[in-house]
């Protein structure tokens, strides 16, 4: 494997991601600074405590996330779990790159487009507006029923379904917003596919899912958020011939 450089790896990842077009509620790209040379390269979902730890007992020299350290409105102070965060970073010259946006909507290595791919949906198009771009993806896929159709969803996230069935019991499209999104059913029903996809849920999605006649999916937050990371750790090895591990922290929500 070689070693790279920090800035050859930040300018690949502008070039790839582009970062500077998205509005986000975060700051994407560099978050904190490490050693320059690079033969170690980390990817995860979130920049959480024990993901730091891990990154630290693997050695990496870089950690790659989805959702990093810093957001808008947050608290300026660097206290508690923040603060245990940026020290185990500064102490052991780890960089922290976090990719918010620009690893949703990626047509590659995104969350959504990505998982649409690798389950086999075709007539892909995009789809879930947010500040005007939209971060998912719509398709269509062999006719099933729709249990069949969730055994599917919970074999390839590996993680359980929250579902509100109130749709055609033989499906053949769906829409995937990963995370957070259940707000987006309502786009989704006005589409007119047969399912919603995401990552999250609550009380008004089970109403709006019968209401609107159509099958929701919750398949938790950070399941449907792997699937970036992962496949931005692959296409890094493959072309820079660096070493990276998908850091796995268990997280059912």
């Amino acid at each position: 494997m070689n070693l790279i450089g920090l800035k050859q790896l930040i300018a690949h990842l502008d070039i790839l991601l582009q970062p500077s077009l998205i509005s986000d509620s975060c700051p994407n790209g560099l978050q904190v600074q490490g050693a320059p040379g690079i033969g170690h390269i980390g990817t995860a979902v979130s920049a959480s405590l024990e993901t730091i730890q891990r990154a630290v007992d693997l050695g990496v020299q870089t950690l790659i996330v989805h959702h990093g350290l810093f957001w808008t409105g947050d608290n300026f102070e660097i206290v508690g779990s923040k603060r245990e965060k940026l020290s185990l970073l500064l102490l052991n010259n780890i960089s922290l790159l976090a990719y918010h946006l620009p690893l949703d909507l990626h047509k590659q290595y995104g969350n959504n487009w990505r998982a649409a791919q690798e389950m086999g949906w075709t007539e892909l198009e995009p789809f879930g507006m947010y500040r005007g771009i939209p971060i998912g993806v719509r398709g269509t896929f062999s006719s099933c029923s729709v249990k069949d159709f969730q055994w599917k969803l919970e074999e390839y996230y590996e993680h359980p379904a929250t579902c509100a069935l109130g749709g055609n019991q033989i499906i053949s499209s769906a829409a995937l917003v990963s995370g957070g999104a259940y707000k987006s059913l309502q786009e989704a029903a006005a589409a007119d596919v047969d399912c919603f996809i995401t990552g999250n849920f609550d009380e008004p999605a089970w109403h709006q899912a019968f209401e609107e006649k159509i099958n929701f999916f919750a398949m938790g937050h950070s399941a449907t958020e792997r699937i970036g990371p992962r496949a931005l750790g692959e296409h890094l090895q493959d072309h820079f011939q660096v070493k990276t591990t998908f850091i796995d922290v268990s997280n059912p929500f």
